[in-house]
């Protein structure tokens, strides 16, 4: 492997908001950062500066919550952020803005956790077209920066699939993974495929790369 063909592509998840762990939030408008959010996208940023690879280029979802965790990323890198509708969290349908509290007691919440592959969200997306969208993206963002570092800012759910189909785990097992809020995830694109960086990190990424 040469390091004109590792292309990494930095996943972060948006920082906490007011409802984070107890909603279903989806592809609802107007909703924001809550102060720790902001602490947290302020935080990340910080990390993501310290990368002694620059990131070349910015996408993220086109939500409230992505861009205002990309604004203080796009200072501190100094690049511009992109919208990329490929980012956008899964499409919860009839569910979206539902209590969590409430959706786990619905008999079809075993499938959302046990078996993914099989669940539709009712007038929504299911898993597997999340997964394809999502992967589909990333390959093309991969491809369009070749051995560079590009940052992407998204949701749990999407980079929880691209991370678990990166590595080869069945999609219904990907409940297993766990993305916080702000948290970074690495994925490098080789020409042998893809391979799995750091998961979940929320700690220093100064020595970050393929070993």
């Amino acid at each position: 492997m040469t390091p004109s063909s590792f292309t990494t592509i930095l996943l972060v998840r948006h920082g906490a908001t007011a409802t984070t762990g107890t909603v279903l939030p989806g592809r609802a408008p107007g909703l924001h950062l809550a102060v720790h959010g902001t602490a947290q996208a302020e935080a990340v940023a910080l990390r993501l500066g310290q990368l002694t690879k620059k990131p070349v280029a910015l996408y993220i979802s086109p939500l409230e919550r992505a861009r205002e965790t990309a604004a203080p990323i796009a200072k501190a890198l100094q690049l511009r952020a992109v919208i990329e509708r490929g980012l956008l969290e899964c499409d919860f349908g009839s569910w979206t803005g539902k209590k969590l509290s409430l959706l786990s007691k619905k008999a079809e919440w075993k499938s959302v956790q046990n078996s993914p592959s099989t669940f539709r969200f009712p007038d929504g997306e299911s898993f597997s077209e999340m997964q394809q969208r999502i992967w589909a993206t990333l390959e093309k963002l991969a491809t369009k920066h070749r051995g560079r570092t590009i940052v992407v800012v998204s949701h749990a759910d999407p980079i929880k699939a691209a991370v678990t189909y990166a590595q080869g785990v069945p999609l219904d097992l990907f409940q297993r993974t766990v993305i916080s809020t702000c948290s970074v995830s690495a994925i490098g694109f080789t020409g042998a495929g893809p391979v799995v960086l750091t998961v979940n990190s929320t700690a220093s990424l100064r020595e970050l790369s393929p070993s």
